[in-house]
């Protein structure tokens, strides 16, 4: 059998490189917010609260499973259905508005 051992050195240069790795991945991610870019907001903005929906009714399928009720405020569940209708619905209109 074949042990591995670091040193201290190369185990710092690693978490360096990781940290600057994860460091450029945040400050890139801000670029999709920027007017030249090839990332249309509204959509991603529609896709979050879509998967914010779908998480809803999969931990109301769970608790119910479980049999507890998952109590949900139908406020917060109509603003992001609206969002996510709203934010697909302008998407598509640019798309077809454009041709």
């Amino acid at each position: 059998m074949v042990t591995l051992t670091f040193t201290k050195e190369v185990r710092k240069n690693y978490l360096l490189r990781k940290f600057y790795y994860m460091y450029n991945k945040i400050k890139n991610m801000w670029g999709i917010f920027k007017d030249n870019n090839e990332w249309n907001e509204k959509n991603v903005v529609g896709f979050i609260a879509f998967l914010v929906m779908v998480l809803f009714a999969l931990l109301d399928l769970m608790t119910g499973y479980l049999g507890k009720d998952l109590v949900i405020n139908e406020t917060i569940y109509d603003s992001f259905t609206w969002v996510v209708l709203g934010c697909f619905g302008i998407a598509g209109a640019e798309k077809f508005a454009k041709k």
